[in-house]
């Protein structure tokens, strides 16, 4: 069973209303220079969806599953918060399916869009709806970023405005679901194969390498990660535009080796090609070294006198300038290196036309060989794509296809339907029965080497086959897209055929893996030089007998319908590239306008670097004039402080001195006393009367019997012991009054010393907490301004 694919596109608005305090809800505006909602803080809201289907099958919306907000962009599906529904429903046209959902800002979820944004600042904001589609499987969701600005709720609105509701354009591809996956057979279900907006495809085309695309990691959208590129529609009528396709420089390491050893020896013998050569080939050139390859194959390794007649070919004039002129801008116009008009891309095509167009004066410039001249410039210099040319049209017979009134072109088509007939005879028949000959549509697969209208990475696989094996490659890759496409084929009329041959048949080799296998078809069919031989002399044959047998009339009747046919085909071509240019000359002038707004954006953005970048220096001599004062006030405190301990040192130096001669006096001094005592105690222990008033310990007894013992003594001995008792007490207590004054000294010393380190201290660590806390505020501040 055949898996249908659906494609289609879908419009998706956004409308933001707010309340007037009575009920009543209004259309917020939206600035036309910042594209941007402008919201007013803390007032109720309301969102609006507005979903139309603009082509293809028509999907009807059954209802809507959710809708959600939430502040910023690229957001995670955790991070989107549900809001209340209102109503869901077809339009009052009937054109557009329509979601309403109540907004309160006042929610903490929205904390976010609800505080007063600076004048130079926006704010992004992330709206997605979920819809319940007829006949698909899961509900699809459509995510719109939008800018929004808020304000008080006072402010009046004094800016321009534009539109009052922001609109996003959806691709939506859909592949019907195998009969043994689905649930019920009933019904048809589809599944969603891919999702992309309109922007994300612009942003992803500008961010690839417009000839070279890098494997990368790209941002995945919230809900479906985005699709390639040959995800695009299939079934509308725009052509695909020459020149389309990226393609990768990447290539595994093992064969960059196999290739590098094959060329290694090569280089040894170049006239003799290497026994591995053609099984590569067919496999693909890697493309970082098609450009050395090419010329190999070709004959170029010693083309000097090419190189040389094409710097004299290119200072003469052409006769067919004119064409030349006008084709060079319809050539590869999908293609960043062509498409500027006068660029240095066009440039160059055009000196190597018109250095071909006087080389070969037969043929001179034919419509279509730009289109080679093209793939070439890709690949090497000027002069060494001109060389290349060259070998091509005469040594691989190419510009054979032009001469004689196309005569040998229309002996290829003889051969191709020859061998359709051999091959695929059920499209040969259908073919007969809707008139549609080989020069119908098979004219530039001939003559531009199928470089017109198929995407590079398969153009540049096809030059790969034909500079190793001859142009008969042309009929393998005839026959292998006739081939891959005869189940279409086979249901189209007249009309419906050449639209698929010019619409639809490139457009599916934009997948690489597509042209890959259709390559590796082509070049497994063996088509024998002796068959084409022989289908040669049958057409010469049928020619001759044609010319006998045919009355003049008859045959200049013919030949006019041939060239009538041939004028309308080309007539068509030219169409269709007039089409290719108008369509490449808007979206160069979108690109002109989009790089011409980044370009204000970005002087404006250095206007403002620029005066962040004074005030940082500004800032910076302050703070440099601070340090410094800083560091003179620390040295100041530091010579102080060192002043200070000086000081301290000499007076601790007098303190211990000081305490060293109080105790030693201390000492003499209680030795003294203690002597003393001895001769008291002895002179006590001497007198009899004296002995009985203390006791073995020497203290006194009594004082009563003291009193009796004094008051028997004579008054003599009584006045001279007192004498001697109180200058021995009075001795002591100034004794003790040295030792306590000596003590505080001591502690008031002690005192200032530590007041003194506990300044020294403070000044240091103050000193260091200012410099570091400057320098931290410093740093802070200007990271800021480089954020």
């Amino acid at each position: 069973m055949m898996v249908k694919v659906i494609l289609g596109r879908a419009s998706v608005s956004l409308e933001i209303k707010e309340g007037d305090g009575k009920g009543y809800f209004s259309a917020v505006p939206k600035d036309k220079d910042r594209q941007c909602f402008k919201l007013r803080q803390g007032i109720d809201k309301k969102i609006v969806i507005y979903v139309q289907q603009t082509t293809n099958k028509e999907l009807a919306i059954e209802r809507c599953f959710g809708l959600l907000l939430s502040p910023g962009k690229d957001v995670r599906n955790s991070d989107m918060h549900l809001l209340d529904l209102e109503s869901m429903g077809k339009s009052s046209d009937g054109k557009s399916y329509v979601i309403t959902g109540s907004w309160n800002p006042k929610s903490p979820h929205f904390q976010v869009v609800n505080e007063e944004t600076p004048k130079d600042k926006v704010l992004f904001m992330t709206t997605a709806v979920d819809l319940v589609i007829t006949e698909v499987q899961e509900p699809v969701r459509f995510l719109l970023e939008t800018k929004v600005r808020v304000c008080s709720p006072n402010e009046r609105l004094f800016w321009p405005f534009s539109k009052r509701s922001t609109t996003e354009n959806f691709f939506l591809k859909l592949k019907q679901i195998k009969q043994k996956e689905r649930k019920s057979n009933t019904d048809t279900l589809y599944e969603v194969v891919c999702l992309e907006s309109e922007s994300e495809r612009e942003r992803r085309k500008t961010t690839a390498s417009p000839s070279i695309r890098l494997p990368q990691s790209g941002s995945q959208s919230s809900m479906i990660p985005s699709p390639p590129e040959d995800d695009e529609e299939e079934d509308n009528d725009e052509p695909l535009l020459s020149g389309s396709g990226d393609v990768s420089k990447e290539c595994a390491e093992k064969i960059l080796e196999t290739w590098g050893e094959l060329l290694s020896k090569w280089h040894l013998n170049l006239s003799v090609r290497p026994k591995q050569l053609s099984s590569l080939v067919r496999s693909g050139v890697p493309e970082a070294l098609r450009g050395e390859v090419w010329q190999l194959l070709a004959g170029c390794h010693n083309n000097d006198h090419l190189v040389e007649k094409y710097r004299i070919l290119i200072t003469k004039e052409s006769p067919q300038d004119s064409a030349i002129t006008r084709d060079i801008n319809r050539t590869f116009p999908a293609h960043d290196y062509f498409k500027d008009t006068g660029g240095d891309g066009q440039d160059s095509l055009y000196k190597i036309c018109k250095a071909y167009s006087v080389y070969d004066e037969e043929i001179g410039y034919c419509q279509g060989q730009s289109f080679l001249a093209a793939v070439l410039l890709l690949h090497m210099p000027e002069e060494q794509a001109f060389s290349v040319l060259v070998k091509i049209m005469f040594d691989y017979g190419l510009r054979e296809l032009f001469k004689q009134n196309f005569e040998d072109l229309h002996c290829k088509f003889y051969q191709l339907e020859r061998l359709m007939q051999e091959y695929i005879p059920d499209l040969y028949n259908h073919f007969l029965d809707i008139s549609l000959e080989a020069h119908m549509y098979a004219s530039q697969w001939f003559l531009t080497l199928f470089t017109a209208k198929f995407p590079l990475y398969m153009v540049f696989h096809i030059i790969d086959l034909l500079l190793c094996e001859g142009i008969s490659v042309i009929f393998n890759v005839a026959l292998g897209l006739l081939k891959t496409s005869k189940d279409d084929l086979l249901l189209t009329d007249f009309e419906g055929a050449l639209k698929f041959f010019r619409v639809q048949l490139p457009k599916r080799y934009r997948s690489e893996e597509n042209a890959k296998r259709l390559m590796e078809l082509a070049c497994n069919m063996k088509i024998s030089q002796k068959k084409l031989k022989k289908y040669e002399k049958e057409y010469h044959t049928m020619r001759e007998q044609q010319a006998q047998q045919e009355d003049p009339i008859e045959r200049f009747e013919r030949e006019n319908r041939r060239l009538q046919e041939a004028n309308m085909r080309l007539e068509q071509e030219n169409d269709d590239l007039a089409h290719e240019l108008v369509t490449s000359k808007i979206a160069l002038r979108k690109d002109l306008d989009n790089a011409e707004e980044k370009a204000d954006a970005l002087n404006k953005e250095l206007l403002m670097t620029k005066q962040k970048l004074i005030d940082a220096e500004e800032e910076k001599r302050r703070l440099e004039e601070e340090s410094a004062q800083l560091k003179e006030m620390c040295r100041r405190e530091l010579d102080k402080a060192e002043s200070e301990i000086k000081k301290n040192s000499s007076i601790i130096g007098d303190y211990k001195q000081i305490c060293s001669q109080l105790s030693e006096r201390l000492e003499k001094q209680q030795t003294a006393n203690k002597v003393e005592i001895e001769k008291i105690r002895q002179k006590v222990d001497d007198c009899e009367r004296c002995r009985e008033l203390f006791n073995k310990e020497g203290r006194i007894k009594g004082i009563s019997a003291a009193k009796e013992a004094l008051d028997e003594d004579t008054d003599e001995e009584k006045e001279t012991l007192k004498n001697q008792l109180r200058e021995m007490e009075l001795e002591l207590a100034q004794t003790k009054l040295q030792l306590v004054e000596a003590e505080c000294k001591i502690q008031d010393l002690e005192h200032h010393l530590g007041l003194a380190l506990n300044e020294v201290q403070a000044a240091k660590k103050t000193w260091f907490n200012r410099t570091l806390s400057s320098i931290k505020t410093a740093t802070g501040v200007q990271g800021k301004e480089t954020c």
